[in-house]
């Protein structure tokens, strides 16, 4: 009778513990559902953001190239524009032309402006962006490439 006692008791004891364990896990669990939960929208939220800001960036710098390069260099980069033509400005859709040109030196042309051999302003600087929207300017110059 004390073997069956005690093998009940033991038997008690374990499933106690057991409960014990799994509702302690559940509440760990729980909690660390809710910091993966909290991690996970936070990772979403900034990859969000992130896409956002390339996104706006990306459209910021179509709106600049429309604003500050397309009357001469045309809207898809081709310069087949009258001043473009009169200018001889070179195709930068052109892989063999976007190959040789450097980012530096595309920057370079967009903050100072390009002179030929005179001295002669052949492109003016670009006014009103900052670095960052004319690096985004040589980006989006590199999507035209075809």
């Amino acid at each position: 009778m004390k073997a069956i006692a005690a093998t009940t008791e033991r038997t008690l004891w374990k499933q106690h513990v057991r409960e014990w364990l799994l509702s302690s896990s559940d509440k760990a669990s729980s909690t660390k559902k809710t910091k993966l939960k909290m991690k996970l929208s936070i990772i979403l939220i900034a990859a969000a953001l992130g896409t956002a800001c390339i996104s706006a960036k990306a459209v910021d710098a179509k709106e600049n190239w429309e604003k500050t390069c397309s009357k001469c260099h045309g809207p898809d980069g081709k310069g087949q524009t009258k001043m473009g033509q009169k200018l001889e400005i070179k195709d930068l859709t052109d892989a063999k032309l976007q190959a040789e040109l450097k980012d530096e030196k595309a920057l370079k042309s967009i903050k100072e402006g390009i002179k030929d051999s005179e001295g002669k302003i052949k492109m003016k600087p670009a006014e009103g962006l900052s670095d960052d929207d004319m690096k985004a300017l040589v980006a989006y110059v590199r999507t035209l490439k075809k």
